[in-house]
């Protein structure tokens, strides 16, 4: 994995929140894999290093208004998720980060209404393009379908991509393994939470 510039490196992510994986999760499955994994405490441990490196920490929050008013409705899943016992209704506290995870003051907090990527609809181009950013790191949930899309998004508008395969999840486990084999890997840089941390740990 090449060195990464903290001053133009973000570390994003994505819906880490606790109606997704937090212990009262619309989608427990998906938490229970989160949580059971260690993908959560490395996320946690990822962006503590990243703020003590100088790397801008993002957080991209998915949320719905109670009326549901422009949220999409042309797929299966959007309409499942406004019957859900836990919906991920703005200011509640399913769209607050999951414990361990925290909002520390120089974060950004992404919030999207619509859709299936943090990187379309939302601020969240403008942001890193503001910031200087080149490289994203993308972590957290889900490899089915969020990750993804995050991923070929933020190539498709010219980041270059790092994907820590330990800091993602999604259901069941080895859809995970199958994702970063033949998706990801031919698009973004795999590597592990450790080598992180490792190249953001402080100099001796």
């Amino acid at each position: 994995m090449p060195d990464l510039d903290p001053a133009t490196t973000a570390l994003l992510t994505v819906e880490c929140q606790n109606g997704v994986v937090g212990e009262e999760s619309a989608l427990p499955e998906l938490a229970k894999e989160a949580r059971d994994s260690g993908m959560l405490e490395r996320v946690a441990a990822l962006a503590g290093a990243a703020r003590a490196a100088g790397v801008q920490v993002l957080h991209a929050v998915a949320e719905r208004r109670p009326d549901g008013r422009g949220a999409n409705t042309n797929a299966r899943l959007f309409r499942a998720a406004g019957k859900l016992p836990v919906r991920q209704i703005s200011g509640t506290a399913a769209v607050r980060l999951a414990a361990p995870l925290v909002v520390a003051e120089q974060d950004l907090v992404v919030r999207r209404l619509h859709g299936l990527s943090p990187m379309a609809g939302t601020d969240l181009d403008a942001l890193l393009r503001n910031l200087g950013i080149r490289t994203l790191v993308v972590t957290g949930v889900s490899s089915n379908i969020a990750i993804p899309n995050t991923v070929f998004d933020a190539v498709n508008l010219g980041y270059r991509v790092v994907v820590p395969a330990d800091a993602i999840a999604g259901v069941p486990a080895s859809c995970t393994a199958e994702v970063i084999r033949n998706s990801l890997a031919l698009v973004a840089t795999i590597t592990t939470a450790e080598a992180l941390l490792n190249q953001w740990a402080p100099a001796p």
